[in-house]
């Protein structure tokens, strides 16, 4: 019988694992995440992500099944890993049918429309959170304050997040204390920074990520803002607050570290990790918008394939 070799599109996952085992994995990771966005968001967390998550997996089964007339593969956990977090980069406050239209740019035009799984260019959820930031700028950037065991949706009150506090009412930047469990404004994944390092941890444990991408990014920021802070106290706040505010610790752990639109090698994952954390911290420092993390990360999403040319893994066997 004729022996065949057949290479597949990335992600490669090392033997042992599928892509479905690791998007779980994922899934597991974000829970205590999750659980701390329901805690202080309520009924909010729960609609944005619900809704999130079923449109993403009713928009890749339509797009498969009608468009592309393949098999659909809903349970291998990416289009329910879209949608969780396209739901974390969105204020609980969200009306459906904004949510509804992030899930089908994230799904029809950041996946499916470079041919599903393993072949797109850019994050999924990122292009749906960013294609809705600039087409509904207002009720993006609106966010409710957290108020534990929320019922309310649509009528939350709302306030200003720790990185629009940085620019306009440093007094109104909330004590790390409440960083570190959650209790500040902002979207569901970019509060409770002990809850995403949790999760950090289980997917290092798991073998789902490497160290690589989130320290290069955190190292970048806190250097740079570091060098910031100490030229400029007064102007520039502690390295501390930027990075347990805004989406830092949310992207540079469970986004940038996407399999396939991230670099192969850990030299490579290095110099991206580096690029994403100097973008933000520019954008954030100097920038119009008070985060940067979203646009850092697929500007340098663009770059991987430049990367991938550039810095190669050595050859199995090789020295």
């Amino acid at each position: 019988m004729e022996n065949s070799l057949y290479v597949s599109p990335s992600p490669h996952i090392h033997g042992g694992d599928s892509i479905s085992k690791n998007m779980y994995g994922v899934l597991i990771a974000l829970i205590p995440a999750f659980l701390v966005s329901l805690y202080y968001f309520g009924l909010g967390a729960l609609i944005v992500t619900v809704v999130s998550v079923a449109s993403c997996l009713i928009a890749e089964y339509l797009i498969q099944k009608f468009l592309l007339q393949k098999t659909p593969t809903l349970w291998d956990g990416s289009a329910i890993l879209t949608g969780i977090l396209l739901a974390f980069n969105l204020p609980s406050n969200l009306p459906v049918w904004i949510i509804i239209i992030g899930a089908l740019v994230a799904i029809g035009i950041g996946k499916m429309s470079f041919g599903g799984l393993g072949t797109n260019i850019f994050n999924p959820a990122l292009v749906g959170r960013v294609f809705l930031l600039i087409s509904f700028p207002a009720q993006m950037t609106t966010w409710p304050v957290p108020d534990p065991l929320s019922t309310h949706y649509l009528d939350a009150e709302t306030g200003a997040t720790v990185l629009s506090a940085m620019q306009w009412d440093s007094s109104a930047i909330p004590s790390v204390k409440d960083m570190l469990l959650g209790n500040m404004g902002g979207s569901l994944g970019e509060i409770g920074a002990i809850a995403l390092l949790i999760g950090f941890a289980f997917m290092l444990w798991r073998k789902i990520i490497t160290w690589h991408i989130p320290v290069a990014i955190i190292g970048t920021v806190l250097i740079f803002t570091g060098i910031m802070h100490g030229i400029n106290p007064t102007t520039y706040v502690n390295p501390l607050i930027h990075l347990l505010s805004g989406g830092l610790l949310l992207g540079a752990i469970f986004m940038a570290t996407d399999y396939v639109t991230s670099p192969m090698s850990k030299a490579g994952m290095i110099v991206y990790g580096i690029g994403i954390g100097i973008i933000t911290t520019v954008i954030r420092l100097f920038g119009s918008y008070p985060e940067g993390m979203s646009f850092a990360i697929l500007i340098m999403n663009a770059f991987t394939p430049l990367i991938n040319s550039y810095i190669q893994p050595k050859h199995f066997g090789g020295k």
